[in-house]
């Protein structure tokens, strides 16, 4: 659990070997499901779209999952999937298309393509500084006056907590925050003192 890397935004590499093109893109979490919907519709033409992807689900442990997509079992999603983890990534996924170029590679030439696209894009991205460390966040859902919003939503600012959602009720407006631990211990102290 030390030293995991998250992206920050889409990374995209490609090559081509004997006449397939391989693209590669490794993608922040939110952003996995609809990208790999978009690149289908943008490339109708792809034969394969392979996937892998490493997330914290909510007990906190590490959820993999991956897919050959029509590809000989063993030969693209996990390779990807290793290549994630040899990076140490997290709360991310990566998707690499293939134009098929008529020339078989068969399953050695096939593990070796997607494990080289699935490293290209990992290097972009580390290489032009779209990795960032992972730091686990909680989160906190906190109720507070009205008058007092703007001094907390200036507060959540400085000292780095994220407000990641807002309702606005009858009483007051109900907020769900998200940020490092000791941040979020901080942050929800100095609302406290605001209150009273």
């Amino acid at each position: 659990m030390k030293d995991l890397h998250y992206p920050l935004e889409i990374v995209e590499s490609s090559f081509a070997v004997k006449g397939s093109t391989f693209i590669s893109f490794v993608i922040p979490k939110m952003e996995v499901e609809s990208w790999n919907l978009k690149m289908r519709q943008k490339h109708p033409k792809a034969v394969h779209f392979v996937t892998a992807s490493r997330f914290f689900n909510a007990e906190g442990q590490i959820e993999e999952n991956f897919s050959d997509d029509g590809e000989p079992k063993g030969t693209s999603g996990m390779p990807t999937l290793k290549v994630l983890r040899g990076f140490k990534l997290i709360e991310c996924g990566l998707l690499t298309l293939r134009y098929f170029g008529g020339t078989l590679l068969g399953t050695g030439g096939l593990v070796r393509a997607y494990t080289q696209g699935a490293k290209d894009a990992v290097l972009a991205a580390r290489d032009s500084n779209r990795l960032a460390l992972y730091i686990p966040k909680e989160n906190a859902q906190i109720t507070i006056d009205f008058a007092l919003f703007t001094q907390v939503e200036y507060l959540a600012k400085k000292v780095g907590i994220q407000i990641v959602k807002k309702e606005f009720l009858s009483d007051g407006v109900r907020l769900k925050v998200e940020g490092k631990k000791e941040d979020l211990a901080q942050f929800l102290q100095k609302v406290k003192e605001l209150q009273y």
